[in-house]
């Protein structure tokens, strides 16, 4: 019998999202239905309603959720009703030619729930990330729903479920930030300020903040920057060289995702370092560099997908450091809110004037 449950739909291209009555299947075999208690707005959810990721409206949005399994399907071992879980948008499915050659993290076959989510008319809805979490209740892959220790609250823990893994997996993970390294990020939003928690509780000697907003460079020291630098009125290029010896950083981890702030990133590396691309760019986005530095500047260019993370490893992980302090997630908790203001906290994430709206259940 298909469970009727609030959630937040997005209809139709850039449209206001709307509270609508939709119809959650029981879960069928390798699936588990989620008892959704937090889930974070992130600015993947925007890309979806502004039809940036793809147009398979309507979307089911939300993805950076905690919450308890409320039953599961045939055949789902290792998860029973009543645990504590993270959801991911990623579930290594173990049989691609990644996963065989030991590189899980970038599973070319990543798991979803197979049975669709639909309006009460029965039209399919398309779930933000594979999870489709702004609900009561969502339906996703046993493999998605990561036990952890259920101390941590939930409007922080769902937080790993994306922005934060993302962010300190950048650092700890493609960055392979180490002790007595130098860092520099650019971009100090959540994403941001999770690779400069990661780069921290990792060693870095020196983790400088680079922003154009003085408020979230100052909420960037709250989460281990050592330095700062507004670029907006500063050359963050010849800044980052001042704070590293004249040479630049070990690590450039660029958490904005355009052209400018890339061609920054790149130009802000010392020889042979290595350039994370954590932020999310356009689709039309280009960058042009001269080919003759690419070859004599050397070092990494590397993209993060996911903070190159294991779910099943690293969230729990991740919950243990908050746990003991060593992981501030509840300072990436701006405000909580009801499930029909996402729209308004939209705004406010597009304003810079908050870190996370969390919709609590």
């Amino acid at each position: 019998m298909p469970h009727e449950v609030h959630a937040v739909v997005a209809a139709k291209q850039g449209a206001p999202v709307e509270l609508q009555t939709i119809l959650v299947p029981d879960p069928g075999p390798g699936e588990v239905l989620v008892a959704v208690q937090a889930c974070g707005v992130c600015h993947t959810d925007l890309h979806y309603r502004d039809g940036a990721i793809n147009d398979e409206f309507p979307f089911l949005l939300g993805h950076e959720a905690a919450g308890v399994i409320d039953s599961v399907g045939p055949g789902v071992t290792g998860l029973a009703p009543g645990d504590y879980v993270v959801l991911a948008w990623r579930a290594p499915c173990g049989n691609c030619r990644s996963c065989r050659r030991g590189r899980p993290w970038y599973c070319f076959d990543s798991g979803n729930a197979t049975q669709p989510m639909t309006l009460r008319d029965g039209t399919p809805l398309a779930p933000a990330l594979g999870i489709g979490a702004f609900a009561e209740k969502t339906l996703v892959a046993a493999g998605q729903a990561v036990k952890v220790d259920p101390n941590a609250r939930p409007e922080a823990a769902g937080l790993i479920g994306c922005g934060v893994m993302a962010g300190y997996g950048a650092a700890v993970h493609t960055g392979a930030v180490g002790s007595g390294d130098t860092v520099a990020v650019i971009g100090c939003g959540g994403v941001g300020n999770a690779a400069i928690a990661g780069a921290s509780i990792a060693g870095a000697r020196r983790v400088i903040a680079v922003d154009i907003d003085d408020r979230k460079l100052d909420g960037a020291t709250r989460f281990g920057a050592t330095h700062t630098v507004n670029s907006r009125g500063t050359d963050p290029i010849e800044a980052v060289r001042g704070l590293t010896g004249g040479h630049g950083a070990d690590v450039v981890i660029d958490a904005v995702g355009r052209p400018e702030t890339y061609r920054q990133a790149f130009y802000m590396r010392d020889l042979a370092g290595t350039l994370v691309q954590v932020g999310v760019p356009e689709p039309d986005m280009r960058i042009e560099l001269p080919l003759i530095d690419l070859f004599s500047r050397g070092g990494a260019l590397k993209s993060s997908w996911y903070g190159d993370c294991l779910p099943s490893r690293d969230f729990p992980v991740l919950i243990d450091r908050y746990l003991s302090g060593r992981l501030d997630l509840d300072g990436f908790v701006t405000e909580t809110i009801a499930l029909d203001e996402v729209e308004s906290a939209f705004d406010k994430m597009r304003d810079g004037r908050v870190l996370r709206s969390v919709v609590v259940l």
